[in-house]
């Protein structure tokens, strides 16, 4: 199964499809550090630098699945929430673009902001668009913790889908077992130049994190987000005020530090995964992105779905 991705960040949801069975086309992305990162991690991935408005969905026709992470900020609670208002609402080419290529499914990812009751009216809209190109929608609030990521992070997932394919579609449960805890979970990066407090502390550190706070090029920079996040990370005995180059020293006293790797372990990326680019650059990607086991739990339900049609077209045939 082929996909086009828009909006492809640092590779989250790009690796979910990638391990649900998706053979990427092409991945759109405007920010330079992103598409570094992209190619360094997959050189055979056809990477696309350049603004979505701008790209041509045409040569693409006929792929299977068209997915985005379109930008947040037009619906999070940390901006404005100015919705279609919002020079970075990139709902309208998701739709253009399902247009021109007429994917069998369509898969966008958003913030929990985007089920607030501002934006009923935006979201019936949206959908009654999508049901003139001829999809059915579903949406849904997933939690990343139900997917193994040791972190809340609800996300809005909207799949548009053929009619002949919509009833066949799931929505992924969860895994059945509880999220591992960040001590858990950091435990042996923690301990990487053999800090003597690690064990300690990872003791202490036994719950899923907060959401990992991205920020942006223009707001925030390399820190576990507003004040409100860096109590609830004090209380998991973590210093949100900054990120760390190194884990903490043999002889370290005090509240540690999280490094972009230890970020990244969180946000459910594999540790040979790697982020170009310095500490800021590095964390914001990291943090602004999709967690890579819940793309492709919605990945694998859309792929399922896929085989569940087939079966059906055959047995009828």
């Amino acid at each position: 199964m082929t996909s086009v991705e828009i909006c492809a960040g640092a590779g989250g949801q790009s690796l979910g499809l990638e391990r649900a069975g998706f053979e990427h086309e092409a991945l759109v992305e405007i920010d330079d550090a992103c598409c570094a990162t992209l190619r360094a991690n997959r050189p055979r991935w056809n990477v696309l630098h350049g603004d979505v408005t701008r790209f041509d969905g045409r040569p693409y026709r006929g792929v299977d699945l068209l997915a985005g992470g379109v930008p947040c900020p037009p619906f999070s609670v940390a901006g404005k929430q100015l919705g279609a208002e919002d020079e970075r609402d990139l709902f309208p080419e998701a739709l253009r673009l399902t247009d021109e290529i007429r994917p069998r499914a369509v898969m966008l990812e958003n913030v929990r902001g985007f089920l607030d009751p501002g934006f009923e009216g935006y979201r019936e809209r949206l959908f009654e668009q999508f049901r003139k190109l001829g999809y059915m929608t579903a949406i849904k609030l997933l939690h990343a913790s139900d997917h193994g990521v040791p972190q809340l992070r609800p996300r809005v997932v909207i799949v548009a889908l053929r009619s002949s394919d919509a009833d066949h579609f799931v929505w992924p449960e969860s895994v059945g077992t509880s999220a591992p805890t960040v001590g858990d979970t950091l435990f042996d990066l923690m301990a990487a130049n053999n800090w003597r407090g690690a064990k300690a502390w990872a003791a202490g550190a036994q719950s899923i994190a907060p959401t990992i706070v991205g920020g942006s090029k223009k707001h925030g920079g390399p820190d576990l987000g507003p004040s409100r996040a860096r109590k609830a990370w004090a209380q998991l005995g973590v210093n949100g005020g900054s990120i760390a180059e190194a884990a903490p020293e043999r002889d370290f006293v005090g509240m540690p530090r999280l490094t972009v790797r230890m970020v990244a372990r969180i946000q459910g990326f594999p540790d040979d995964w790697h982020f170009t680019g310095r500490k800021t650059a590095a964390y914001r990607q990291v943090g602004n992105a999709f967690p890579p086991p819940v793309a492709q739990a919605v990945g694998q339900s859309i792929m399922q779905m896929f085989e569940m049609a087939a079966h059906n077209t055959v047995m009828v045939a």
